[in-house]
């Protein structure tokens, strides 16, 4: 039987994947790996939720296959940079030894260079986010409330199936709605791009905040590859250097219909 055709990708970002809790959606990501290749895949931080494990052991054969599709690629000749963050931070002390494990490597961030000439820095985000680096307790008892709001979800989205709608998030809906949650938002997203700035980059890529996102902001490309626990959503380059969010949130994979396809020269 031959294999079934798959996308090839210049580039695929991915972060948030969160391998070791619960709301990991591990079988979209899956599937969606196992129907993309890419010459450079990158991990853009909190993968496996390191926080969460040293809690509760928590790892279903869903979450071993996610890994093993990564080898895979990275034996497969794919290049697999796995950018630290803040729930995998455990693996920053290996950093200053340069780990490189095959064809991947573990870097605090690194810097991507597109196909139209375009030097973004890629890196997870956590540390501009000031509630995560300065005030660690509130970021831990943030960590539960947000597990219970996505427990909850999943007991409102199986009453949604049943009435033939769609998938709704409901910490989405408190994000975009509490004044706070925009604040802290759109403050970390300029803080972001204010080092992107200073540094001299085109554009960053980041996560953390698991709101995927493409945008110019004052002259720079801000780059958000979301999550893998409610937006399973992944950024990917084309041939030609375009970027494109793409959105797997829905039971059948589809592109985002709510951040289209957008070619960088045309935001910066």
């Amino acid at each position: 039987m031959a294999d079934t055709p798959r996308t090839h990708y210049r580039t695929i970002f991915i972060s948030d994947v969160h391998l070791g809790t619960a709301g990991c959606q591990a079988e979209k990501l899956t599937r969606f790996l196992k129907g993309a290749t890419c010459d450079d895949l990158y991990l853009v931080g909190d993968i496996v939720d390191g926080w969460k494990l040293k809690k509760q052991f928590f790892w279903p054969q869903e979450h071993t296959n996610v890994v093993r599709k990564i080898l895979t690629k990275s034996k497969r000749g794919t290049r697999v940079h796995y950018v630290t963050g803040n729930h995998d931070e455990f693996l920053r002390k290996f950093v200053d030894y340069r780990l490189t494990l095959g064809n991947i490597r573990v870097v605090n961030e690194a810097v991507h260079e597109t196909a139209d000439g375009r030097r973004l820095l890629i890196l997870h985000g956590d540390l501009f986010d000031v509630i995560t680096r300065y005030h660690r307790t509130i970021a831990l008892a943030g960590d539960v409330a947000y597990e219970a709001l996505i427990a909850s979800n999943r007991y409102i989205n199986f009453f949604r199936r049943k009435f033939g709608l769609g998938y709704w998030s409901l910490s989405n809906f408190a994000k975009h709605t509490t004044k706070r949650f925009v604040n802290l938002i759109s403050s970390f997203e300029d803080s972001v791009a204010h080092e992107c700035r200073k540094r001299g980059f085109d554009g960053i890529v980041c996560g953390h905040i698991h709101h995927a996102e493409i945008r110019d902001i004052d002259g720079v490309t801000y780059y958000n590859t979301g999550d893998w626990v409610e937006s399973c959503t992944a950024l990917v380059e084309h041939a030609d250097g375009r970027m494109e969010i793409l959105d797997f949130s829905s039971d059948t994979d589809r592109r985002s219909d709510k951040v289209t396809p957008i070619r960088a020269a045309a935001v910066g």
